[in-house]
């Protein structure tokens, strides 16, 4: 019933939409009835509509996104004959209408997103086998200890579960490489590493050649391994205690299951919050995905493999030979390929693993260029529109996946459009100013609108659009090089766990210091042009405003190339975890502030200040997130500091044997609930004009941040900005 109510409403609603879209109205009216549905669209969020109400203010604002494109299709196209202004008014329009595209098809696979599931319960007495895979190509030690102690640390029958270590870092091509510091390195790794799993009872497998990069590590994996189901963590991704018993249970329950995917949770910010100092405070650009893309396509059966953090069933990946190597991106080509076999995946919307992201914006930019040719090769390869065996559903969903990554071209055209008519007067867009602010302005606040229904709680207006920009000036060479050759790209490792040692713009800055400094003579030949102009002034001024738009985002990615210096090796978690301090003989009650893999930051009352010194050795006694007895880790008083209620003890961990990194990934990593709570924190539906105002806030402070780096000042730049009274710190 409810079904056929909602198949009644869009049909009705579709006829509404046809016949107001090529009504004939005037100007006036047109922005009267722009500024109507706006003012409905507020009056429905104010009101937290849900439901049917949710999708009328969606139907309402997909109006006048289709009167605008009638009206950009059927009058503003400069004429063919006029070529120097046809060619970049044409592509500006196909710029517009790739967006007003996606924004259908972003409609179509979240308007109504899933709600999150609730794990099945497992039956002890029919548990499948599990191996868990870590592949590893170029990380340390330490790091890997880490990853492997949470897998290890997981609440799964031992006799059920094997970890494997999956280097290939170490293979025999590598130690017998023609370089001979190479091969010195590639043996010292292997060895070391076969030592810490010996310790730590993990099994350590490498192969001959590093083929296929990680899809063909993974499948030696798979050659070497029997167990029913396969866990995937990236080096640098360690699960929570929880992990296994909260995804196994789907595939019980559902016998044509390949894939259950959670989301990819990081414990520190990435170059953009990091520089910006917006990690405590606003979601983070995963979340949105995570957040609510995931459920969407989830919805739909369509839900995509994410290279890690996830679960998979052998017996399908059996039938496609392993994990697909044909692309770069060899996880949502692998749930390509068992969606069109007719397999089903899940997603689990609950972070259970805490990783890494890149630290600096060079690794930044090297990560999304990897994802965006992988996404170009599927497109090549693939074409998932086309794609036989999948459903009319999953095509849409997979086709707004992997075209997302075109944005580079529509967001170079709107960077560039403006700057044509202020330097040369193409008249790319042919419409007066009342026309423009009629049509356009309308357009742009009911997109806008329309963002915030579908994702306000997990991006804030403006910030996409910094995103995109700042990938924009590599990603466009690095796109049209794959759709030139999409046999070129390889894959390359993503730098993880970076030291940031002094503030400094970034190796890939300089662009983005020109383009603003091209933007900024787009505003003098603003002024120019009305002053030389003026019987075209409401048209010059309507095209000077949009480059000062893009002179605003411009801006504050100045702040964003703008590297902070960040010296901590390993990233807090901060926590509030009653422990016990054991020096000598004696025990002092106190509390965990926060805690890293390298270190703790532990509350003492001030009586225990003549006994606790820099260089004083002790030990953490903490009950685990387990059934397991209370644990002892030996630490050392790095730092003694004082607040209102006592002492603050900066300690470093003392790992001397296997079962301390155990011990302290149970401090930092066992507890999933501690990263749905830091979520749960920065999920703040800011609004569309309040977040604008502190988005024009953020930029104006960052413009001056970056010029201050770029010309030497970073000393007057460092401080971070006052974090926006929009949501509270984490606790």
């Amino acid at each position: 019933m409810r079904a056929g109510l909602i198949v009644a409403f869009w049909a009705v609603a579709a006829v509404l939409i046809i016949s107001i879209v090529a009504l004939p109205i005037s100007l006036q009216a047109h922005l009267v009835a722009g500024l109507t549905v706006v003012a409905c669209m507020i009056i429905l969020k104010f009101f937290r509509a849900q439901g049917i109400w949710r999708l009328i203010a969606l139907a309402l604002g997909t109006a006048i996104v289709l009167r605008y494109v009638f009206w950009r299709t059927t009058s503003t196209i400069p004429p063919i004959t006029e070529v120097t202004s046809f060619i970049p008014g044409f592509l500006l329009y196909l710029a517009e209408m790739y967006s007003v595209m996606m924004l259908f098809l972003s409609l179509f696979v979240v308007s109504s997103p899933l709600k999150s599931r609730k794990a099945p319960q497992i039956d002890p007495q029919n548990l499948p086998t599990v191996d868990v895979f870590v592949p590893s190509y170029n990380e340390n030690a330490d790091l890997l200890a880490t990853t492997l102690a949470a897998a290890k640390g997981m609440t799964y029958p031992a006799d059920k579960v094997t970890v494997w270590l999956l280097d290939d870092g170490g293979t025999d091509e590598k130690c017998n490489s023609s370089t001979a510091n190479a091969a010195h390195q590639a043996r010292e790794r292997r060895a070391e590493l076969q030592a810490l799993c010996a310790a730590m009872d993990v099994k350590y497998l490498t192969r001959a050649r590093n083929l296929h990069a990680k899809a063909g590590n993974l499948n030696n994996g798979l050659e070497h391994s029997t167990g029913d189901l396969v866990a995937v963590f990236d080096a640098d991704h360690a699960p929570a205690r929880s992990f296994l018993t909260e995804t196994v249970g789907y595939f019980t329950t559902d016998k044509n299951l390949f894939l259950v995917q959670t989301p990819h949770f990081f414990i520190n910010p990435d170059p953009l919050e990091r520089n910006l100092g917006t990690f405590q405070t606003m979601p983070s650009e995963n979340e949105m995905f995570y957040g609510v893309i995931q459920r969407g396509l989830d919805k739909w059966d369509a839900a995509f493999f994410c290279g890690s953090a996830a679960v998979l069933r052998r017996e399908a990946l059996q039938e496609t030979n392993g994990f697909s190597g044909v692309s770069i991106t060899e996880d949502c080509e692998t749930a390509l390929e068992l969606h069109s076999r007719g397999w089903t995946s899940v997603y689990v919307d609950k972070p259970l693993i805490a990783g890494l992201q890149p630290d600096s914006f060079a690794s930044f930019i090297g990560q999304r260029s990897r994802w965006a040719q992988g996404m170009m090769q599927i497109l090549r390869y693939k074409f998932p529109p086309f794609k036989r065996g999948l459903k009319i559903s999953q095509r849409l969903c997979y086709m707004s996946s992997s075209m997302f990554w075109l944005f580079p071209f529509s967001r170079f055209c709107f960077l560039i459009s403006p700057l044509c008519y202020l330097f040369f007067g193409l008249e790319i867009f042919t419409a007066s100013g009342g026309e423009f602010l009629a049509y356009t302005f309308t357009y742009m606040m009911v997109n806008f609108m329309m963002q915030n229904y579908l994702y306000g709680r997990y991006r804030w207006p403006w910030i996409s659009d910094l995103y995109e920009y700042i990938q924009t000036i590599y990603l466009l060479p690095a796109v049209l090089s794959v759709i030139a050759n999409p046999s070129k790209p390889t894959f390359k490792v993503t730098a993880k766990n970076e030291s940031m040692e002094e503030s400094r713009v970034s190796e890939l800055g300089t662009p983005y210091f020109i383009i603003f400094g091209i933007l900024i003579l787009g505003v003098i030949a603003t002024g120019i042009r009305v002053w030389a102009e003026p019987y075209k002034a409401d048209l010059t001024l309507v095209t000077g405003a949009w480059n000062v738009l893009n002179l605003i985002i411009a801006g504050c990615a100045l702040g964003v190339v703008s590297e902070r210096a960040t010296r901590r090796q390993s990233h807090r978690v901060r926590v509030e975890r009653p422990c016990r301090f054991v020096l000598g003989d004696e025990i002092i009650d106190a509390v965990l502030k926060d805690v890293s893999v390298g270190g703790a930051r532990v509350h003492v009352p001030p009586s225990a200040e003549p006994k606790l010194k820099k260089g004083t050795s002790g030990t953490l006694e903490f009950q685990p997130f387990s059934s397991l007895p209370v644990q002892h880790l030996p630490m050392e008083i790095r730092k003694v500091g004082m607040d209102d209620r006592g002492l603050l003890l900066g300690c470093r961990f003392m790992t001397e044997k296997p079962e301390h990194r155990r011990m302290i990934a149970d401090l930092v990593f066992a507890n999933a609930d501690q990263w749905s709570e830091f979520q749960k924190n920065r999920h703040h539906d800011i609004g569309v004009l309040r977040g604008t105002l502190w988005f024009f806030m953020v930029a104006f402070y960052q413009t001056g941040r970056g010029l201050s780096y770029f010309f030497g000042l970073q000393k007057i730049g460092t401080s971070n900005p006052p974090a926006p009274s929009v949501a509270p710190a984490v606790k």
